[in-house]
């Protein structure tokens, strides 16, 4: 079983500020890092260091080609990650602050250049029963997730960054749905402070047919399935450098496990780990913890 994730790929401009920016305001940054990352990105790592089998598909350019040499040393299958010459590479804008917050401006750029015919010689490699992991920063999404479940796969999507397009999705399509609290009550239509129980009962009357996981930060997580009801999970307890890639690193994590037959419970506990470590450390892609550090 393989896991092909159709995805981001952004260069990542990251400044440390003692706070983030407010309107109107102009601080001085104590630092600036310039770093591969992307939701796609990071989670294709993330579910390479977690032990997957996994393949990333999608567009940079020329100015950012050398993050797929990059996917491609950390052992992501990068057959199908091009190479645009008329577009810029996405890249997003990252302020950092004294507690490990961000604020992210995001520019697509040739992750919002994929065509219909990408897609299609993608999934020509689908098999019944793989995987297909999707964020919301690519331009044809609900072309993937339509391909992809014809295909036999089945479709994990991170509705990242929210916005109402989401609706205009075939979300029946999707079997995983993992978002944090701002995504989870997007899709739900309720306000953020919603209690995680509530926002799960609409998403779960919604989706009947779905797993739902919503990561709540130092409130840990919670999942529900249909055959199990709500499943709890504990967040460890860590000083927090950068959150940038906390949620994919999760997102990897979880379904790694799954794939390789881990109970929901288990999976959730070492989705809950890696997030843990990959908090304290500063970047993104390079926060992401090797599965060898969570057994040790």
């Amino acid at each position: 079983m393989k896991i092909i994730n159709f995805g981001s790929l952004n260069v990542d401009y990251v400044y440390r500020l003692d706070h983030i920016v407010k309107p109107g305001e102009t601080l001085a940054s104590s630092e600036m890092q310039v770093n591969p990352g992307g939701k796609g990105s990071n989670q294709s790592v993330a579910l390479k260091r977690a032990g997957a089998d996994v393949w990333h598909a999608g567009m940079l350019g020329e100015d950012t080609a050398w993050m797929r040499e990059r996917l491609e040393r950390e052992g992501v299958d990068v057959r199908h990650v091009l190479i645009s010459k008329e577009i810029h590479g996405g890249h997003a804008i990252i302020q950092v602050d004294a507690n490990g917050q961000n604020s992210i401006v995001l520019f697509g750029g040739a992750n919002q250049a994929i065509s219909a015919a990408q897609v299609e010689h993608v999934l020509m490699n689908a098999e019944q029963g793989d995987w297909l992991v999707l964020q919301n920063e690519i331009n044809v999404t609900a072309d993937v997730m339509v391909a992809g479940k014809a295909a036999g796969m089945k479709v994990c999507f991170n509705p990242a960054p929210f916005d109402e397009g989401v609706f205009n999705y075939p979300l029946d399509c999707v079997d995983l749905f993992i978002l944090n609290e701002h995504e989870a009550a997007g899709l739900a239509r309720k306000p953020v402070e919603t209690a995680p129980e509530e926002l799960v009962a609409t998403l779960s009357a919604a989706y009947p047919n779905a797993m739902i996981c919503v990561t709540l930060g130092e409130a840990g997580s919670v999942l529900w399935t249909a055959a199990t009801g709500l499943i709890r999970q504990k967040a460890y307890p860590v000083q927090a450098v950068d959150t940038t890639a906390a949620g994919d690193t999760f997102t990897g994590y979880f379904l790694a496990e799954l794939t390789r037959g881990a109970s929901l419970a288990a999976a959730l506990d070492m989705a809950s780990r890696a997030s843990a470590i990959a908090v304290t450390r500063p970047g993104a892609l390079d926060s992401i913890p090797y599965l060898q550090e969570l057994k040790a």
